[in-house]
């Protein structure tokens, strides 16, 4: 069983994350450099497989040689990393991505249902067993909306410690929006005064006004001025509006039930400043799905992805694209798939409702987040880039 250690502060570091897609569309090692954003303290991080040294922590030789894990499991994807650091900040060693649809039928019932709960469970159990047989140190393994509002889901986590042996912590809604910044945010154009980031999950949504660091200010939290966490996501969506067959009411409809979402973090945030190189940093499925269909790649590429910059008639190309797609069409796509295919217009519904509330001339694209965030808060917590001077990556 996983125990809970110490907090500790953080520090401004740099991290190289190597991700790339394998044989069975799990996304997993290959080279992207970024620099690690600001990070903070790591509540909930777990100790795991090893014995640390009498005082709890690590020393000079034993924290460099870590191994850590982040561990998302959201609504619709349960979603491992496994990275150790090194002299440029860390490097992934093992990945794992698998859809379970967890939340699969809550929206209807309240509750997570049998068969959801099962292959929750059997991704787990892969997830565990990556962690032992990389010698996995220190790992923060988390759940997100459909745990946090299923009537059974305190339930749930009791069969996961006891039938994995593993234990799982329920992240609230700032938590969540914060770690998702925290594995992004530096993708942010530096030279804009404030940007509005976005993770679309599977069950709910965060929305950060981000604005721009002063000197001697690295705590990111005193940098998101506003957050939001909406209640949907691509699989409350779909469930709600459909997902095989979506006409032009239909997603308007979408557009519309999500922009009265958006309301009050829109009123909250009109007065903060703009200037004009104001940007969306989007984060999730569906913006990789946007940015490898406007790339037309025949197979998902992180490598191409991650980062890229994409104009506002870039996206709406896409997004066109994507909706002029028939059920069998987008299940055919090398960038969507079968298991996604009646979500990914849901997320454009929630991406279209997000960039017409705050228009922006250019979207950066992201393929980290939460896993990315956890990982550099853990290293952080260890100090593991101690007496160390890191160097700033040059935004391309």
């Amino acid at each position: 069983m996983l125990h809970l250690p110490q907090r500790a502060p953080a520090h401004q570091l740099r991290g190289v994350m190597e991700l790339e897609v394998n044989g069975n569309g799990d996304r997993s090692g290959s080279g992207a450099p970024g620099v690690v954003s600001p990070g903070e303290r790591a509540p909930g991080d777990r100790s795991y497989g090893r014995r640390q040294g009498q005082n709890g922590g690590y020393g000079n030789s034993q924290r460099h040689r870590a191994t850590y894990a982040a561990l998302d499991l959201g609504t619709n994807n349960c979603r491992l990393l496994i990275a150790r650091p090194n002299r440029e900040g860390f490097r992934i060693v093992d990945a794992f991505s698998r859809i379970v649809r967890l939340g699969e039928g809550l929206s209807r019932t309240g509750a997570l249902n049998g068969d959801a709960i099962e292959r929750t469970l059997s991704a787990l159990a892969v997830c565990r067993d990556k962690m032992e047989h990389r010698g996995v140190s220190r790992a923060r393994l988390i759940a997100t909306e459909a745990c946090r509002s299923a009537s059974n889901g305190q339930g749930f986590l009791q069969r996961v410690r006891n039938e994995v042996g593993i234990e799982l912590e329920i992240v609230d809604r700032e938590t969540e929006a914060h770690l998702a910044a925290a594995g992004c945010t530096v993708l942010a154009d530096q030279d804009a005064q404030s940007i509005v980031l976005f993770d679309i999950g599977g069950g709910s949504t965060e929305v950060v006004w981000l604005a721009r660091g002063r000197p001697g200010e690295p705590s990111l939290r005193k940098r998101m001025r506003h957050w939001t966490s909406l209640p949907l996501g691509v699989v409350t969506m779909a469930e709600r509006f459909g997902g095989h067959d979506i006409d032009a009411q239909t997603f308007e409809d979408m557009v519309e039930f999500v922009a009265g979402e958006l309301q009050e973090f829109k009123a909250c945030a009109a007065a903060e400043t703009r200037c004009t190189r104001f940007h969306l940093l989007g984060t999730s499925g569906t913006v990789t799905t946007v940015a490898g269909v406007h790339l037309k790649l025949p197979r998902y590429d992180r490598r191409k992805v991650d980062g890229l910059w994409m104009s506002r008639s870039e996206v709406d190309d896409a997004m066109h694209c994507l909706r002029s797609m028939s059920y069998e069409e987008r299940a055919a796509n090398g960038c969507i798939g079968h298991e996604r295919a009646d979500l990914v217009l849901a997320g454009c519904a929630i991406l279209e409702a997000i960039r017409r509330a705050f228009p922006a001339e250019r979207v950066r694209i992201a393929d980290r987040g939460l896993r990315e965030g956890i990982l550099m808060q853990l290293m952080n917590t260890d100090r593991v880039w101690r007496d160390r001077s890191p160097r700033r990556e040059e935004h391309r």
